[in-house]
C-alpha cells in the first residue's frame, strides 16, 4: 500500500474540483457494493474499458500521468451524502479474479474515510491518493461533518 500526500499540483487538483461542479452528470445508484444492500450512492463513470470515456474523462488525466498506468479498466467517481452517523458500507474487492491495483483520490476532506480488512485506516484528505492490490478487502465510509465525500476510484495495471 502506498499513500501520496499533495499527489498532483494545486492547479491540477482546482481542475479537478472545478469538475464536480453544480452542472456535473452524477447518477443515482441504489447499492454500494451489490444490489440491495440498502445503501445508495452518486456516482460518474469516468472510463469503463468496455465502454470507453466520458465527456469528462480529462479532468482525471493529471492522475493517470502519476499512476502510469499500463491498462486502464475503469474509473469511478462516488459520491456519498452526508449521514448522521458514519456508515460503512460493508468489505470488499474490485475485481475478482484479476491481479491488478486500485487507487483512490480523496476529493474532498472529512471525517470520512477508507479502512482495509488488516484495521488500516486512511482518512479523507483533499488531494491525497492511496494505492494497493485490488484484492485487499476495504470498505468506505460516508462522512457526518460535511454535506458529501467524494473519491474517485482507480482500476488498473
Amino acid at each position: 500500500m502506498e499513500v501520496l500526500k499533495h499527489c498532483i499540483s494545486e492547479k491540477d487538483f482546482l481542475r479537478i474540483e472545478r469538475t464536480f461542479d453544480i452542472c456535473f452528470p452524477w447518477i443515482y445508484s441504489n447499492s454500494i457494493n451489490h444490489a440491495n444492500d440498502g445503501y445508495f450512492q452518486f456516482i460518474h463513470r469516468f472510463y469503463n474499458q468496455r465502454t470507453g470515456p466520458s465527456n469528462f474523462f480529462g479532468a482525471v488525466k493529471p492522475i493517470l500521468d502519476v499512476l502510469k498506468p499500463k491498462t486502464l479498466f475503469r474509473v469511478k467517481a462516488n459520491l456519498l451524502t452526508k449521514t448522521d452517523q458514519i456508515v460503512e458500507h460493508g468489505y470488499h474487492i474490485d475485481f475478482i479474479g484479476k491481479d491488478c491495483t486500485t487507487a483512490i483520490l480523496y476529493v474532498n476532506t472529512n471525517n470520512g474515510y477508507t479502512k482495509f480488512e488488516n484495521g488500516t485506516k486512511i482518512e479523507s484528505e483533499r488531494n491525497k491518493l492511496v494505492k494497493f492490490n485490488s484484492n485487499m478487502k476495504h470498505t468506505g465510509s460516508s462522512c457526518t461533518n460535511k454535506n458529501y465525500r467524494i473519491v474517485v476510484n482507480f482500476n488498473y495495471e
